[in-house]
């Protein structure tokens, strides 16, 4: 019995491990026999869907207690709609606030308002200056928000760790977004962005990364280069989200199965919704683009994912982008291309905002070990 994982099991052992499997099949079938049918089957149709019964599922047992705490806290703040509001000061919900004040205290940093390129950015640097390895390194931060909100406090969240920790230049952009603006004026101006940097920094020391849009506009803006003959950056990050074509939610099972557990909230498509392919995004910014277009989804084009930097990707077992963010790192790893996956076990959409847990410790330390690693290489 062969095993495609670099081992192998002795034949004995493996006819041992399949009567194992069988006899334990089987006396799952007479305890069932004995008791009568299950209260609450499981019925599979004849499409594969799968109906599964209600049922309660516990936090899980690999996070840390702190972080624990943390999912129950997230999933009942989302059954709060005071805490969800906008809180104009960040252009965020309310809820985040909280996070920017204790990073503020624990990642000290500079905040530049200028413009680069003729975009609106805020430069993100540690206050003691930037590391002397990092000297000729910038990163480029997309933030989140859905491509119509979040300015400036995901962008804030998710540039202050890498400056602070890594002592890094970063480089916020502040795109426009819905709905004033559609598709393609975010990559637009990310282009801009970059083409303004590349006379100062040579591209294979230019990092680009973000969450949950940013994450989508990362890999937007990497297919946009590519169209308008620019170098592709040293690395990327796509975080909290993938490349795959963003119709039905980020789509995959884990709208039916992360989303649930991991926002307290059922977002899945309506029955059926999934028998033909969608012809738009539900995103206000890409309602008039075709979600298909490599340009908007690059995991649909293997040309384009092969000419890909090295990627790392993000997620959680609990994010509701799990599905979309696996896949564009198989779709990557089929096309040659360096490419790190990393899914933290419990944790939920853009975890790592939240600098008081270990899990979101442990992502600095990721995302900075591999800019380190690529950005100049």
């Amino acid at each position: 019995m062969n095993m495609k994982a670099g081992f192998s099991i002795p034949a004995p052992l493996g006819r041992l491990m399949i009567a194992g499997a069988i006899s334990l099949s089987a006396a799952l079938g007479t305890a069932q026999a004995q008791d009568g049918p299950p209260k609450n089957p499981v019925t599979v149709d004849t499409d594969g869907t799968v109906n599964v019964p209600a049922m309660s599922v516990p936090v899980t047992e690999y996070l840390s207690p702190e972080g624990k705490a943390y999912l129950t806290e997230h999933l009942l703040t989302m059954q709060n709609p005071a805490l969800l509001k906008e809180v104009e000061e960040i252009g965020a919900p309310g809820f985040l606030k909280g996070y920017m004040e204790r990073q503020a205290e624990l990642f000290p940093f500079k905040k530049e308002d200028t413009e680069i390129g003729g975009v609106h950015v805020y430069e993100y640097t540690p206050v003691d200056g930037v590391a002397e390895r990092n000297k000729d390194r910038v990163l480029i931060n997309l933030h989140g928000g859905g491509f119509i909100t979040c300015w400036p406090g995901c962008a804030e969240l998710e540039s202050v760790p890498l400056a602070s920790l890594g002592k890094f230049r970063v480089v916020s952009v502040d795109y426009r977004q819905a709905p004033e603006y559609k598709f393609p004026a975010a990559s637009e101006d990310v282009a801009k962005v970059y083409a303004e940097l590349l006379k100062t920094y040579p591209a294979e020391n230019i990092g680009i990364y973000g969450c949950s849009a940013g994450g989508m506009l990362t890999g937007m803006s990497v297919a946009w280069f590519q169209a308008h003959g620019l170098p592709k950056p040293g690395a990327i990050g796509i975080y909290c989200a993938g490349s795959a074509a963003p119709v039905n939610g980020f789509g995959g099972d884990a709208n039916y199965t992360a989303t649930a557990i991991g926002e307290g909230r059922f977002m899945a498509p309506p029955s059926g919704a999934q028998s033909e392919k969608p012809k738009r995004s539900q995103m206000p910014y890409l309602s008039e683009a075709d979600p298909y277009d490599p340009l908007v989804a690059p995991a649909e084009s293997d040309e384009v994912m092969a000419q890909f930097p090295p990627t790392q990707i993000i997620t959680g077992t609990r994010g509701f982008e799990l599905s979309s963010a696996v896949y564009t790192h198989s779709r990557l790893v089929k096309a040659g291309v360096d490419a790190d996956l990393h899914v933290w076990e419990g944790m939920f959409h853009g975890f790592f905002y939240n600098p008081d847990v270990p899990e979101s410790r442990d992502a600095y330390d990721v995302m900075i070990n591999f800019f380190d690693k690529h950005l100049g290489n």
